[in-house]
């Protein structure tokens, strides 16, 4: 039996869940409309267990549509929560009742914590990008230079960056070797200890997948590592992160460095939701082992990594269904080749598309968001902030 949480805002999301059990397209769309603020799938159910959810769940006020194995339940939280009693359901559902208070969505985190203080997450979080590559796909080889960086730095912080994301490594496809750790090290150290110095109160995020530039960028004075391999390509990364107290990103992805953001990667056999999900999972438990407590970790889904552009706008779509993991969802669309092919635009003109993006996994329920142009997406926003908790 599996319980697979589903996007409730996204009439997508369950209408391609009921055409594949055999629903015909117009079925499907009626069903799908109209639903709860929660929505579950429930598959793999015996005879017995589906009579019983049927009564029970009707009792509960829970709407539901079945099939020879499955169910769609749709209600509010609260009545979801009222199935998740193992104690009070019927026996044939007891283990029926905990998946699904397992995959029920946890209340939002309100705050994150890092190495050098919380950053609360009740707004929206900017994280501004500053590449110190030469091959970044945006603007590689353009803050090369320490006093370059720190320009760019105190740009970002003046546009109402709220974190500052330091990458010494460009994942753009096609890159033959990954980048020496000392060399690395050269590129982002330097930069920390300035802008530690020049900003005391910074909050600085590196994005690395090396566990020896992470020690050296804790060391001096970061906050957060962003690993985009989430623990998979350095197993050392884990401990390092959790004996300084870190803040982490774990961002799905799959391959090397070098690979990660093409298309080898891409085949998702089953739902591409459900497979992120579970790779995420898998990267939190690792998380765990090592220490990390559950406060410190913010999970990214990798949007434009090995996922096609159809792939990406799915995920977008439906980022909610990652809320059960229970820990801050950081988006990372920053003009990235999807938004090129929705847009036709090149990739110095796609801000607009990425503060589209981000207001949109806002109400997704996003919050933290990592881009090149703050300024465009802070204010965008800010306008979806306020609109909604007006």
């Amino acid at each position: 039996m599996r319980v697979v949480p589903l996007a409730a805002h996204s009439p997508r999301a369950v209408r391609e869940k009921l055409i594949a059990y055999g629903w015909d397209d117009n079925r499907a769309e009626v069903a799908s409309s109209g639903l709860g603020p929660v929505c579950l799938w429930l598959s793999g159910l015996s005879d017995e267990a589906l009579l019983a959810l049927v009564r029970h769940a009707g009792h509960l006020g829970i709407d539901i549509f079945t099939g020879e194995d499955w169910a769609l339940l749709s209600s509010s939280h609260s009545r979801m929560g009222a199935l998740a009693r193992p104690w009070v359901v019927p026996p044939e559902l007891s283990q029926l009742a905990h998946d699904v208070g397992v995959a029920l969505p946890a209340p939002p985190a309100t705050e994150w914590e890092t190495a050098r203080g919380i950053v609360r997450l009740d707004r929206p979080v900017v994280m501004g990008i500053l590449n110190l590559t030469p091959d970044s796909f945006s603007d590689g080889g353009q803050f090369l230079t320490p006093d370059a960086a720190l320009e760019q730095a105190d740009r970002l912080l003046s546009e109402g960056a709220d974190i500052l994301d330091l990458g010494g490594e460009s994942t753009r496809p096609g890159r033959p070797e990954p980048v020496p750790i000392e060399e690395e090290i050269a590129r982002v150290i330097p930069v920390v200890e300035a802008l530690v110095r020049r900003h005391p109160g910074i909050l600085i995020s590196v994005d690395t997948v090396k566990s020896a530039v992470a020690t050296r960028a804790l060391g001096s004075g970061a906050a957060i590592i962003n690993d985009v391999s989430a623990f998979r390509i350095d197993p050392e990364m884990a401990h390092v992160s959790a004996a300084a107290g870190a803040g982490v990103v774990l961002m799905h992805s799959r391959g090397d460095v070098s690979s990660m953001a093409t298309l080898d990667h891409a085949d998702y056999e089953d739902d591409l939701l459900q497979v992120v999900r579970s790779e995420l999972a898998a990267s939190l438990r690792t998380a765990s082992d090592a220490g990390i407590v559950p406060g410190r970790i913010a999970i990214d889904p990798g949007i434009g990594f090995a996922k096609t552009a159809e792939q990406n706008m799915l995920l977008c779509d439906r980022l909610a269904e990652l809320l059960p993991l229970g820990c801050p969802l950081l988006v990372g669309p920053s003009r990235k080749r999807f938004l090129g092919v929705i847009t036709g635009r090149e990739v110095s003109q796609r801000d607009v598309a990425t503060a589209a993006v981000c207001v949109l996994a806002y109400e997704r329920g996003a919050r933290l968001f990592r881009v090149h142009n703050v300024a465009a997406t802070r204010d965008a926003l800010l306008v979806a902030h306020a609109i909604t908790a007006a």
